[in-house]
């Protein structure tokens, strides 16, 4: 999906039928890629399906809480010294750094949130045998606020593609600009895991066991 630009987490749940006309991609063949990859799995991939919902909670923790977590920091600095630097001769790394600063302010706030209330939560519902229509409630509250927040990251990250001409530098780019634009391409494969996981995976598992 990601080789072929095919949006499976923030504008996912779309029939594959849909998606390939829209790219105008052939649906056979596109099956037939992923049943390849199906008969050669990475050893790198993680099973989802068999974790618990706090198993789940410690991965998205580990994996992509904490990249973040070292991450952001790094390219908030590279958008800062890049667009300030090579901004006046071009104008789009004003607006890369316009947008991450709202992207980096927002997942600071998402990710401690999922950190110290919704998977404390999620962790409670899987061990506790209280109330659990009330706990499915309040989770429903804040899953749907934390999925429009994953919409806006989204946007985001979209914005970063096209404002880098698909993470491609000019030939004129120093070295800072050119890691720059390929930490922010590692940072929308990473985005697009994480925030699969959590909505695919993770928010409508919590609901279905509460």
């Amino acid at each position: 999906f990601e080789n072929l630009g095919i949006d499976y987490c923030c504008g996912g749940k779309k029939p594959l039928v849909e998606v390939c006309r829209a790219k105008d991609l052939d649906p056979a063949t596109v099956v037939a890629m992923l049943s390849a990859m199906d008969d050669a799995p990475d050893a790198a991939l993680v099973n989802l399906d068999a974790m618990t919902l706090s198993e789940l909670c410690d991965h998205i923790e580990q994996a992509h809480h904490g990249y973040l977590r070292e991450e952001l920091p790094r390219l908030d600095f590279m958008t800062r010294k890049v667009a300030a630097v090579h901004g006046e001769h071009e104008p789009r790394l004003l607006e890369v750094r316009r947008v991450f600063e709202t992207f980096n302010a927002g997942m600071v706030s998402h990710t401690k949130e999922e950190d110290e209330v919704v998977f404390p939560a999620i962790r409670r519902l899987e061990s506790a045998n209280g109330d659990k229509a009330a706990a499915a409630a309040g989770l429903k509250v804040s899953f749907d606020k934390l999925d429009s927040e994953h919409d806006s990251a989204g946007a985001a990250l979209a914005r970063f593609k096209e404002l880098t001409n698909n993470y491609t530098p000019p030939d004129w780019a120093c070295n800072t600009f050119r890691a720059l634009y390929d930490g922010l391409a590692k940072l929308e494969k990473n985005m697009h895991q994480h925030v699969h996981k959590e909505k695919n995976v993770l928010f409508p598992r919590a609901l279905v066991a509460a």
